[in-house]
């Protein structure tokens, strides 16, 4: 199978929340595969931006575009192309891991990769907990069963903000292992300022210059 290439480019990208400026005038590019890393202290929108990429929100002005194979993609299907871990993201508590995997992909209308869950599963240590309930999961496990989630329709782009939060060092370990692996067939970004989730990353995107 050829190669799948990923463009990520960030045009003159600004931010105002009722007057504050986030972030103003965000230029770069993310033209290979590989890992990049978004950095910034408490509050200068490293969420925010990464929601912006992914499109939940819109820039208040400037452009984000995304490009596959050399091809735009439109708005209404860059969902299939994005993988996101977000502390925000929420799970149906009631239903199994399994559960809100098969419901994820169904609205997504992506046809399931046994292969890859059942491997991704095992590599994160969640396979024997797979059919409980996910509010029986502690915080760490939720964190692990938030990468499958990311990883389980193979995104070109992977969005990662504060992935190693809740993990012990055994958890970021499995993370970082995973996201090395993956990074020869992704643009992978990186939204942190724990240093050893920056040292994945090729290049770091400092928001602090951009205020």
């Amino acid at each position: 199978m050829d190669k799948i290439h990923y463009s990520l480019q960030l045009q003159d990208v600004t931010k105002i929340y009722s007057r504050r400026t986030i972030f103003k005038n965000i230029n770069a590019g993310f033209h290979s595969n590989g890992i990049y890393g978004i950095a910034g202290s408490n509050g200068t929108g490293k969420s925010t931006l990464v929601k912006a990429i992914a499109n939940i929100i819109s820039p208040t002005s400037g452009k984000v575009h995304h490009q596959k194979n050399n091809v735009m993609i439109e708005e209404q299907h860059l969902h299939n192309e994005v993988g996101f871990l977000s502390p925000y993201f929420v799970f149906y508590e009631e239903f199994s891991a399994e559960e809100n995997i098969d419901i994820f992909l169904k609205i997504r209308g992506i046809e399931k990769n046994s292969g890859l869950i059942d491997t991704l599963f095992d590599r994160l240590v969640l396979n024997k907990r797979r059919g409980d309930a996910v509010k029986t999961y502690s915080s760490g496990m939720k964190q692990r069963l938030k990468l499958i989630f990311a990883l389980s329709h193979t995104p070109s782009l992977l969005i990662l903000d504060e992935p190693t939060s809740n993990l012990d060092d055994a958890g970021k370990e499995q993370f970082y292992g995973i996201i090395k692996e993956y990074a020869d067939k992704s643009v992978i970004l990186v939204a942190s300022n724990e240093k050893n989730d920056l040292a994945l990353c090729s290049s770091v995107l400092n928001l602090e210059e951009y205020k």
